[in-house]
């Protein structure tokens, strides 16, 4: 039986900011700061919902996932780009790209079922409180959170899978800062109608379907709320999903614009478009995760309390 993969290509070379080497050193400093700020802020997060008692709720087992899986997700690039910026030429090896891929598809894909379990788990608590305790006990928010991580590497597997597949038999340059699966399905030199079914499938199934449980799940959340008599009640109420729903609204508008917006036809645009992409891709893979500690930490008392009292002990212990 002949070999699947009949690719000549063995590594591929990040095109990254090549084309504007003064820009390089700049993008390194910046990005760089803001992967420990991510490594910080997220850490942080991670230390206080398991070592704070007063947070071990389902609400912030999904923020500790969540953090860790922003983590996670950074780490699989961030370090390959930063790298980029100070190699003259810079490459990857093809299984390093296909190793790359699957653990950025997977986070991302992961995040964005995760975030639809964090959307029930609010609306569970907003609108059916009394039954909270038996609906999300611990029986039932830690499967939730496991089969998000499953789902997402499933996915994963299967649209890298479909890719690497692909024969590589011409120009192995990549127009990005890392291996951005869009990117590479474009110097593959066979037909990819296979990649774009099960891409545009994979957008429905954990773009659209989330998106649309989360809308449904606000719909009712907000309902309930302006039910609330009391201005109080109505802010107190609010204030326990404001930060989820910010979260969402960064993370899903900028996942669906960089996934989900038409590609330009016009061949005077390609070089535009092809910098937008990267810009898009750098903010969704970098600005996303670093804001979402800092959302959670402004606009939750409980957080900020808990990381209080850690700082407090490190200052007794010392």
């Amino acid at each position: 039986m002949e070999a699947v993969n009949q690719s000549t290509v063995a590594e591929f070379v990040l095109l990254g900011l090549s084309d504007h080497p003064t820009l390089e050193k700049t993008f390194f400093v910046l990005i760089l700061l803001m992967y420990l700020v991510i490594l910080l802020g997220n850490g942080v997060l991670i230390l206080v919902t398991v070592l704070d008692s007063h947070l071990h709720t389902p609400m912030y087992f999904f923020l500790g996932n969540l953090s860790f899986l922003d983590i996670c997700y950074t780490t699989s690039s961030i370090p390959l780009v930063l790298d980029g910026f100070l190699t003259p030429r810079k490459t990857i090896s093809f299984s390093g790209c296909a190793m790359q891929m699957f653990l950025s598809f997977a986070m991302g894909a992961t995040e964005c079922v995760l975030l639809g379990m964090m959307a029930f788990d609010r609306y569970v608590a907003i609108c059916n409180p009394l039954r909270y305790p038996v609906v999300m006990s611990k029986a039932a928010y830690v499967p939730m959170a496991a089969s998000s991580w499953a789902s997402g590497s499933i996915t994963a597997t299967v649209q890298i899978s479909l890719a690497m597949r692909l024969p590589f038999c011409g120009d192995n340059v990549i127009n990005h800062f890392t291996c951005e699966v869009l990117a590479v399905l474009k110097l593959a030199c066979a037909d990819i109608s296979i990649n774009v079914i099960s891409m545009a499938v994979g957008n429905v199934i954990f773009l659209g379907v989330p998106v649309l449980f989360i809308f449904v799940s606000y719909i009712f959340i907000l309902s309930t709320i302006l039910r609330i008599p009391s201005a109080e009640g109505r802010k107190k109420a609010f204030s326990t999903c404001s930060a989820h729903l910010t979260v969402v609204l960064v993370f899903y508008g900028t996942i669906l614009f960089m996934y989900g917006k038409p590609k330009s036809k016009d061949p005077l645009g390609a070089d535009k478009q092809d910098l937008a992409d990267k810009l898009i891709s750098l903010f969704y893979g970098v600005l996303t995760p670093m804001l979402n500690p800092i959302i959670y930490s402004l606009r939750n008392k409980d957080v900020k309390a808990a990381v209080k009292n850690l700082v407090g002990q490190r200052c007794l212990i010392q």
